[in-house]
């Protein structure tokens, strides 16, 4: 019995695993997300794919600071690079993206609700405060 709850750990450590990992993706997407010069380079990346030399130009920085900027966006898994001789290529991966969009479209819903919510009670004042001044 021992050797079978050892062997094969519960449901709950999987899930629990499971919302940890989804964690650590939407930290990486959303600290990635947080730098303008990475948004920016994104952009760049969806119209196709581009030398770290080119995502850098816009923004008159290094060669060096731009590769830290794509370490970043790569680590969130946002880019995927791939080397042609000397040169770093890096294109969109927008799996993550979708990650993060349900995350936000949660809260989404979570206000168009309350602010539905809040319209109707305004409504409802309106229309008592209208009955109150028809009734004197």
């Amino acid at each position: 019995m021992l050797n079978q709850t050892v062997d094969k750990p519960s449901p709950a450590i999987y899930l629990n695993h499971m919302v940890e990992q989804q964690t650590i993706v939407l930290d990486r997407v959303f600290h990635a997300l947080a730098d303008p010069t990475r948004r920016a380079m994104l952009k760049r990346l969806a119209s196709g794919e581009r030398r770290i030399g080119e995502l850098a130009s816009p923004f008159s920085m290094s060669l060096a600071a731009a590769s830290k900027h794509v370490r970043v966006l790569e680590q969130a898994g946002l880019i995927r690079r791939r080397v042609e001789g000397r040169a770093h290529l890096c294109r969109l991966n927008p799996d993550p993206l979708a990650a993060a969009d349900e995350w936000l479209h949660f809260y989404e819903r979570f206000w168009s609700e309350r602010l539905d919510a809040l319209e109707e009670a305004l409504k409802a004042e309106d229309a008592s405060e209208g009955d109150h001044h028809d009734g004197r």
